[in-house]
């Protein structure tokens, strides 16, 4: 993934400040910011650039509102520098305290989406008031543009990467059915990417109003909604949730063995580990598996914390056996530190632990 200022760096404040010159606005504060970007992360850099455009357009409202339409009107007007400007109208809307300046806060958010994204400005609109923002958002599941109908999905996700949280939203799960209910068969697969990670997100304290909802899908589906469905359930298959198995077709079967599980003892920071390992279903029926191997990573206070992965899923004949191979990097990434010491790795086959090893990880 680029680097903040690869993303909304010097060049995109520039564009920006065309933008608003040719517009005929001030682009005095607009400009400014670039000098200060080094050491800022991309929030605080969107933040920075939108207090400085909300500085260069003017006070009154319905002034504001003739700006930024002047902004969207030019098609160079697109890409990061959209995000400080949906910002500044979700602050702008929300600060002026009116239903109809409100909606029309919503109605820009609907004409920069498709330039961007709208969702993080959406956040703010939810914060403000939840029910006007998603009984808009449910209207825009019918709009002709993708972008506008995933806004409405991806804007009122509970976990949204990079946004803030909306209380509302995590105290009312089901608040959102009615728009991933109308989005589930959506054309684009860009919009049901969007539905698969909204479901995914209720899964991490919802597991039962998800498989409910996953499951009246499956009664009702497309060509697409198996694999949806599959996407939406990845965090509780990896957590073994037994609803959900079963709802894929992955019940517990008694009769999966794992044999002749093989690991390295020891693995440098830096390097690869290497698993080996033999799935048998020794019984006289065929079962479907879903196959998942864990590691558990020491933590600095000595703990084991287990992390699942996938590996595959399968369909085994009776008595049919596959054997797993797989290589696990232990090279530097910043979401993760290693510590060296006793780890754990473990074969998990449709939601139970089936094997653990041991091995040493050091320096």
């Amino acid at each position: 993934m680029p680097f903040a200022d690869e993303l909304l760096g010097p060049d995109a404040v520039s564009g920006l400040a065309r933008c608003l010159t040719l517009g005929g606005h001030r682009a005095t504060a607009t400009k400014k910011t670039s000098a200060v970007f080094d050491g800022m992360a991309l929030k605080a850099r969107s933040d920075l650039v939108r207090d400085a455009l909300i500085a260069d357009l003017p006070d009154a409202f319905d002034e504001f509102v003739a700006a930024v339409n002047t902004l969207i009107a030019q098609p160079e007007c697109t890409g990061w520098m959209i995000w400080p400007i949906t910002e500044a109208v979700a602050v702008r809307s929300t600060e002026a305290g009116t239903a109809k300046a409100f909606d029309t806060g919503l109605v820009l958010l609907r004409k920069l989406t498709p330039r961007l994204t709208a969702e993080f400005a959406l956040r703010t609109m939810l914060v403000a008031d939840v029910d006007r923002t998603l009984a808009t958002a449910l209207r825009w599941t019918t709009s002709k543009d993708e972008h506008v109908r995933r806004l409405a999905s991806e804007g009122t996700r509970q976990y949204l990467p990079w946004a803030r949280r909306v209380p509302a939203l995590m105290q009312r799960p089901e608040a959102t059915a009615p728009i991933i209910d109308a989005l589930y068969r959506d054309p684009s697969d860009y919009v049901r990417r969007s539905v698969a990670n909204h479901l995914n997100d209720l899964s991490r304290q919802h597991a039962a109003i998800v498989v409910d909802t996953a499951a009246r899908w499956l009664a009702a589906p497309d060509a697409n909604t198996p694999r949806l469905v599959r996407h939406g359930l990845r965090t509780l298959i990896k957590r073994g949730d037994p609803d959900a198995l079963a709802l894929l077709g992955f019940a517990a079967p008694a009769a999966i063995t794992v044999t002749d599980v093989d690991i390295d003892p020891r693995v440098r920071i830096g390097d690869k580990l290497t698993l080996t390992a033999v799935v048998r279903n020794s019984g006289d029926e065929p079962v479907n598996v879903v196959i998942d191997y864990s590691v558990g990573f020491r933590k600095t206070n000595g703990t084991i914390v287990h992390k699942v992965f996938k590996l595959a899923a399968k369909s085994l004949a009776p008595r049919e056996q596959i054997a797993i191979s797989k290589s696990h990097s232990f090279a530097p990434i910043t979401t993760r530190r290693y510590h060296p010491g006793g780890h754990e790795l473990a074969l998990q086959v449709n939601g139970r632990r089936m094997a653990l090893a041991k091995f040493d990880l050091h320096l």
